[in-house]
């Protein structure tokens, strides 16, 4: 690894140490590294510009679905042409040590970096760009491998038709109003509940309910790490909090764990 790393607080060093189940809770500042714009910022955040509303909603699709496809579409193409950054890297990494026997990723992230750093546990709570599926009938449907490579940003655009049924097919993300997908969720509360070591890491907290997987590693005993760069980031009794980015503070613990 190059660069500069940052200093790692002892408490997280030391807990890292000691962790034999780890569960890395990731959010948008996860991947804001690689360029991916989050939705929420008051200023670049991509609802900053248009009305969740509009766009994300099951009766915005059913009103206008050609502009809700292509404005998924055009921000599917920007992650694939987006790359994992030092952060994402580095949970392939801190998996791979041996004191470690599982690492699990939940994020609420709707990318496909975690994956494609090497993370071999990833459970997407919002769903992914990656895995549409029919709006009638939740039949899956794959995407062919270069749909849309090098194309320009459209204002519209007609999704395709269901393989199965022929209904318009959907972003596979989760919308304003919908549920989290059952397996998903339960495997990140079993995950969490049996954790030693929580990093919550580019997160605001603030969305529940995965909010709330902080409180049940909490509830079981886990030590809790904040990983977020924000001078206010706070968390709760007990919990290290650490002013850093994804990119340059997993590379540093992963690199002191392997010096120690």
């Amino acid at each position: 690894m190059t660069g500069e790393l940052a200093p790692v607080p002892p408490g997280l060093l030391a807990g890292a140490r000691a962790a034999r189940r780890i569960v890395v809770l990731t959010g948008a500042g996860m991947s804001s590294e690689s360029g991916i714009p989050t939705f929420r910022d008051k200023v670049s955040g991509l609802w900053a510009r248009f009305r969740p509303e509009d766009l994300a909603t099951p009766e915005a699709f059913a009103r206008q679905p050609a502009v809700v496809w292509a404005w998924y579409e055009a921000r599917r193409r920007q992650v694939a042409r987006a790359q994992p950054n030092a952060g994402h890297r580095a949970l392939r990494e801190l998996a791979a040590l041996s004191h470690v026997q599982s690492l699990a990723v939940v994020t609420q992230n709707v990318d496909d970096l975690h994956e494609r750093a090497g993370s071999a546990e990833v459970l997407h709570l919002h769903g992914s760009l990656f895995a549409p599926r029919c709006f009638d009938c939740a039949h899956p449907f794959a995407l062919p491998a270069d749909e849309g490579a090098g194309a320009p940003e459209v204002a519209s655009l007609p999704p395709p038709r269901c393989t199965r049924c022929g209904g318009p097919v959907r972003p596979g993300v989760v919308w304003f109003g919908e549920a989290l997908p059952e397996a998903p969720w339960r495997a990140a509360l079993a995950r969490v509940a049996a954790a030693d070591l929580v990093l919550v890491v580019g997160t605001s907290g603030l969305v529940h309910p995965a909010a709330g997987l902080p409180d049940t590693a909490r509830q079981n005993g886990a030590q809790v790490a904040i990983l977020n760069p924000d001078a206010d980031a706070r968390g709760a009794p007990g919990d290290i909090v650490w002013q850093t980015t994804a990119a340059r503070g997993l590379p540093a613990l992963v690199e002191a764990l392997g010096a120690a």
